[in-house]
């Protein structure tokens, strides 16, 4: 039964990895029309990956899959397994030079959109290969969209299952309207890059970099096409333009496209949507004041950076604007805490997300609420909805194996030589999917090009982690999950 249930799984993966080889040829054209010759190398990744994956999906075929549980799981981590590693040939056969670890590192941190990065020279690198990323990136964002609505709500994993779509509740048939959400989730996805990359043409940035930055913002992914990253442009409208559309791609899409195809505001009253804004305004305007009493920078100048920079954090995009660690240690705390929160559920964005902290809220309060009146009864809500015990119990086991691989990721960095602050921040990072992390080395004016293999492997692990909620990953390697 579990060879069958791989069987399948390997055969839905190579459908994935012939999109991958098709894809490839879009930056192999890139580099082609610049006159560059890593061209070779994408025509050529192409056929490989292409190659190998025909001659699986033809191996495997067999009926149609009886889709269960233990089989989502299975498909699931096949999926990102395979996305992973048919993203980083290309990387590692171009002329960067990459190896092996950090062309995975590179090609998992475009997918799992976190935006942490191990090339230096962004501003000299081969044409194609930025387009590579900034694709990777994009085609991660809407594998996570669906991931996120449909799969991971379906396994009951993290809690996620009380955010069950109309179009996908149905039971055990997650993917029986699948297709009809996708193509209304494709129009607003494609939508919204094609207006991103416009505002950022109109504030300042050329055709090539807006396209790119576009993808990745979309994505919440932060590749940029600079090592400065947002601070090569040097221009305040193009920061309020970032922050704008990376704060929108951190809402539900879900609710976008209800917003987009009904008209209907009232969905913006989501409960995660009020949490999330607002802790994204409390924190983006306690920095700018501190920012502007300890450092004397003009208000407005405090306020669009700090915007910026916190939004690119709290929707795990990754981007910078300026060193914000240089700015004092109350900013750098409030990065710190913020790297943790994340954006919406059903979003592009990572972290544990708004909706866990306000059921995580409710359920504390009623326990303290039952320390006093022992026989009344409390329920646990979220906006108007009572929230079961199974849905909290997964909120929990989320959060604690989340701070337990956060604790075990630290000590194992730590071993490796790394400092309190470069161990932890950057573990929480990459589980959270954010990007730059804190300190001299990986902070937002560095990036992880200084790290050893074993490192790289590591956060690897913790960005895939991270972006496939965590216990995803964790069932498929305990014992009772292959008994039959």
């Amino acid at each position: 039964m579990n060879a069958t249930l791989i069987r399948h799984a390997v055969h839905i993966a190579a459908i994935l990895g012939i999109y991958l080889a098709c894809a490839m040829l879009v930056p192999a054209m890139v580099d082609l029309y610049y006159g560059h010759p890593d061209w070779r190398i994408f025509t050529a990744s192409a056929f490989i990956v292409g190659g190998l994956s025909l001659t699986t999906f033809m191996a495997t075929r067999m009926g149609p899959p009886p889709f269960s549980k233990k089989f989502g799981f299975v498909l699931v981590n096949m999926l990102w397994a395979v996305f992973s590693v048919a993203g980083a040939i290309p990387l590692w056969l171009s002329s960067l030079k990459l190896d092996f670890a950090q062309a995975l590192f590179e090609s998992i941190s475009a997918i799992t959109t976190t935006g942490a990065t191990v090339i230096v020279g962004l501003d000299d690198a081969p044409p194609g290969l930025l387009v590579w990323r900034s694709l990777l990136c994009w085609l991660g964002g809407i594998g996570i969209v669906v991931l996120g609505l449909f799969i991971i709500p379906y396994l009951r994993v993290g809690g996620m299952s009380f955010f069950k779509m109309e179009s996908s509740d149905t039971n055990d048939k997650p993917f029986a309207r699948l297709a009809s959400f996708s193509r209304a989730f494709l129009v607003v996805y494609v939508v919204i890059t094609l207006l991103c990359a416009i505002g950022y043409f109109l504030t300042g940035m050329n055709r090539f970099d807006a396209i790119n930055h576009a993808m990745s913002t979309v994505a919440t992914g932060g590749f940029s096409t600079h090592d400065a990253s947002f601070a090569y442009f040097g221009s305040i409208p193009l920061l309020w333009t970032a922050t704008f559309f990376m704060a929108l791609c951190s809402l539900p899409f879900s609710i976008l496209i209800v917003l987009v195809a009904r008209g209907r505001f009232d969905a913006l009253r989501d409960p995660q949507i009020i949490v999330f804004l607002g802790y994204l305004a409390a924190f983006s305007i306690a920095v700018a004041v501190y920012h502007r009493l300890a450092n004397g920078v003009e208000f407005h100048l405090a306020l669009a950076h700090s915007f910026f920079n916190i939004t690119s954090i709290l929707s795990t995009s990754g981007y910078a604007s300026q060193d914000y660690s240089l700015w004092g240690p109350f900013v750098v705390m409030a990065a710190f805490v913020a790297t943790f929160l994340g954006g919406c559920s059903g979003s592009t964005a990572g972290g544990i997300k708004a909706y866990r902290f306000i059921v995580l809220f409710n359920a504390i309060r009623s326990g303290l609420n039952k320390l006093v009146y022992p026989n009344a009864i409390y329920a646990v809500r979220y906006g108007k909805n009572t929230v079961d015990a199974d849905t909290q119990r997964a909120i929990f086991l989320f959060f604690i194996t989340y701070i337990l691989l956060w604790v075990f990721g630290s000590l194992a960095m730590g071993a490796l030589g790394y400092d309190l602050v470069t161990a932890t921040s950057a573990v929480i990072t990459c589980l959270s999917n954010v990007g730059p992390g804190l300190g001299p080395i990986i902070g937002p004016a560095g990036n992880f090009s200084t790290l050893g293999n074993p490192e790289l492997y590591l956060l690897s692990l913790m960005m895939l982690l991270g972006r496939l909620e965590v216990l995803t990953v964790l069932v498929i390697l305990t014992p009772v999950f292959w008994k039959h």
